[in-house]
């Protein structure tokens, strides 16, 4: 499972990547996590909003996003 936070580098964004991590672990997923914070390859997952998180190439969330919808959102993703 490859998973990605799209962000600049705010609080948020560097929350989400932490709590990805988090929930991953507790999963007890397979997972390359990375953050994309170049904003030309942002660009090209066609989000207006940040962060956003990115599951196999999908874009699956956008915004401020909980720990428990990123929990829900992965476990749709097991």
């Amino acid at each position: 499972m490859e998973i990605k936070i799209l962000g600049t580098g705010c609080s948020n964004c560097k929350n989400l990547f932490t709590n990805v991590q988090h929930v991953a672990a507790e999963l007890k997923l397979n997972a390359n996590i990375t953050k994309e914070e170049d904003m030309m390859k942002i660009m090209a997952y066609n989000v207006m909003q940040l962060p956003a998180l990115v599951i196999d190439e999908k874009v699956v969330a956008k915004g401020k996003i909980s720990v428990d919808e990123v929990k829900k959102l992965l476990q749709n993703y097991i």
